[in-house]
């Protein structure tokens, strides 16, 4: 596709940073509406806490991007300090936590705030998955298929070139694209505070699991070779942990005070 957005001799715009920045901005701007209108969240706490959750977001992905090859990073550690490799289901693993300390630190309604950074969550999820498709990353099978995308330019990271592949960026942009439509509609209905964050986590879990099916990087690396992914593993955990969650706020999770409904 376009991996470089802008090439200026000595500047150069990348496709995938754009349209994390692109991301990033539409998902603090929600945050910091939400938050206020609802819980009396600060823009100051917003700015604080994006930081947290920034610098949580790289460690998490970096570190999980080892359990892809740990021979090579353990021997070669540089390489996690590289611009590319990246792993989703660690960013949002280090930043769940920090969100919990965050919003407890401060006496936020941490529940409720969970359900707004689920919206926040996908807005920036969808945009890099449309970055990771312009740049060529987490590309699919090869495929015979209408749907194929054919990858040409060298700088693309998709392999191979000139061959027809899953667009599994697509796919996964449009898994999220409907997640956000429901929490959208749902938002409104829920009935305790909690249930849109863990929604979107079956969701996406369940959804992740199936796509990586159609998936051609294989140096994500396997649990099980062919069989299981470490993604596809990460998901049934986060499944298991979402549904007893699910169960236990159920019982005795309510709607909080808010300060608009």
């Amino acid at each position: 596709m376009h991996p470089v957005l802008f090439d200026m001799g000595s500047l150069t715009i990348y496709t995938y940073g754009a349209c994390i920045a692109l991301g990033a901005i539409l998902g603090f701007s929600y945050m910091v509406w939400q938050g206020k209108k609802h819980y009396g969240f600060t823009f100051d706490q917003a700015n604080t806490l994006f930081i947290l959750l920034v610098a949580a977001s790289v460690i998490g992905g970096k570190f999980f991007l080892i359990f892809e090859n740990p021979s090579l990073y353990l021997k070669q550690p540089g390489k996690l300090l590289s611009g590319s490799g990246f792993v989703f289901y660690g960013s949002l693993l280090f930043a769940i936590p920090t969100m919990l300390w965050f919003f407890r630190k401060h006496r936020l309604p941490w529940r409720g705030m969970l359900d707004i950074m689920a919206v926040v969550t996908c807005v920036v999820h969808l945009c890099g998955r449309i970055g990771c498709f312009m740049a060529g990353c987490c590309y699919g099978k090869p495929t015979a298929h209408a749907f194929g995308v054919t990858f040409t330019n060298p700088q693309c990271q998709a392999r191979p070139l000139g061959e027809s592949l899953h667009p599994t960026q697509l796919y996964e942009a449009g898994l999220i694209a409907a997640i956000l439509v429901f929490l959208w509609i749902w938002r409104e209905r829920k009935s305790f505070d909690g249930q849109l964050f863990l929604m979107y986590l079956l969701a996406y879990a369940a959804g992740r699991g199936v796509l990586e099916i159609f998936r051609g990087d294989v140096q994500r690396g396997f649990v099980i070779r062919d069989i299981l992914s470490h993604s596809q593993l990460i998901s049934l955990l986060v499944m298991a942990a979402a549904i007893v969650t699910y169960a236990k706020w159920k019982r005795s999770g309510t709607l909080g005070p808010q300060k608009k409904r």
